[in-house]
């Protein structure tokens, strides 16, 4: 039986909860599918700082690389969060990883189940048949760009936004090919109006397009209206291709379609690494209360599931989660039955109840 090495990190705040959640939830569904696993831990983030003085110390990094797929928490702390002056933060551990193990494409997928319909703020007629995928390059643009400072007066700062051609082409042909297995369509957020590096991105993506993908319908939108049309609209989308930036932003606005983003999952994907987590941050108010949602982190186990080509057990693990939430177990961040009182479980009864409905479809 093939051994799969899974790296975890769990990170900061909740993100040692809802990783411990996971890996009980794999190892449910690894004894019926036949899956090994072999798990190790790893430090990133604050905790990492804690131990190393290194957001992405070299031991993680070596340990990621030995792995056939990385399982990630949460990072981020109010000690440097609250501290303008800190030199070293939790954050630059998270990009880091990105860029040294080149995970260039994050995949965001928001399909709404019905058992979620409720717990949405959005009217039910908005959000119904959403099924679209936000495409996010990610290791480029403004987070990366050379030179950034504040000026030594304190009184001016500056980031800048670069891309290349060829880092807009790899990402671009990931949203495609996604794109020609499902409604072969792709929108391309931008701000090509007032960005030249937007106006790089409208060249390269339809150059590509016109290429090799003429069966694409592929429209352009500036990112304030698709931000409008995400929460008027979405059924409109199928595909989402954006810069690491308006991505960041955009996929939080999705994260409100389904009620909260601690039930919407991510991928991060390079040409040899594989890196999968929730959308959320640490939230480090609700750390060791046993209250955060652990459902995205293992919906994110299920999207590693299926990278790893085992389908059968991505769709039990998926499936469980859904009829975890359908029968009102749930974390109070949803409230499912909104005249129900008892309708607010820990982090822990709802991973319970995931195992619970894996065990009980063999």
């Amino acid at each position: 039986m093939k051994k799969n090495k899974i790296a975890l990190l769990p990170g900061d705040g909740i993100g040692p909860e809802i990783i411990e959640q996971a890996v009980k939830c794999l190892n449910a569904i690894g004894k019926i599918y036949e899956i090994e696993f072999e798990f190790s831990y790893g430090y990133i983030g604050a905790t990492a700082i804690n131990k190393y003085g290194n957001p992405y110390p070299s031991e993680t990094d070596q340990l990621c690389r030995d792995s056939d797929a990385i399982l990630f928490g949460a990072i981020g702390d109010p000690k440097y969060d609250n501290n303008p002056k800190s030199k070293i933060r939790p954050e630059q551990g998270l990009l880091k990883m990105r860029k040294d193990l080149g995970l260039f494409a994050n995949i965001r997928p928001l399909k709404i189940h019905p058992s979620l319909y409720d717990s949405s703020p959005l009217k039910r007629e908005i959000i119904n048949n959403v099924d679209l995928i936000i495409v996010r390059e990610l290791t480029s643009g403004i987070y990366f760009g050379k030179p950034s400072a504040t000026e030594e007066n304190g009184m001016e700062a500056y980031d800048t936004c670069r891309y290349t051609s060829t880092e807009i082409e790899r990402v671009a042909k990931i949203a495609l090919d996604l794109a020609m297995k499902r409604r072969k369509k792709v929108t391309l957020v931008d701000k090509a109006n007032v960005l030249e590096t937007s106006r790089l991105w409208r060249s390269v993506v339809t150059k590509i397009k016109e290429e090799s993908y003429s069966q694409i319908d592929l429209e352009y939108m500036f990112v304030d209206n698709a931000a409008m049309q995400l929460v008027s609209n979405p059924s409109k989308f199928d595909i989402i291709l954006t810069e690491n930036m308006f991505g960041d932003i955009l996929s939080d606005i999705s994260g409100v379609l389904s009620g909260s983003i601690g039930t919407l999952p991510s991928a991060s994907l390079g040409e040899k690494h594989k890196l999968f987590e929730p959308i959320h941050g640490s939230y480090p108010e609700a750390a060791g209360k046993n209250i955060a949602n652990p459902v995205a982190t293992i919906l994110s186990a299920a999207m590693m599931l299926r990278e790893l080509k085992y389908n059968d057990a991505a769709n039990h693990l998926e499936l469980a989660c859904y009829n975890t939430i359908q029968n009102g177990v749930v974390t109070p961040d949803l409230k499912i039955d909104k005249h129900s009182k008892n309708n607010s479980f820990t982090t822990e009864d709802v991973g319970n109840e995931i195992v619970k409905e894996i065990t009980k479809r063999t």
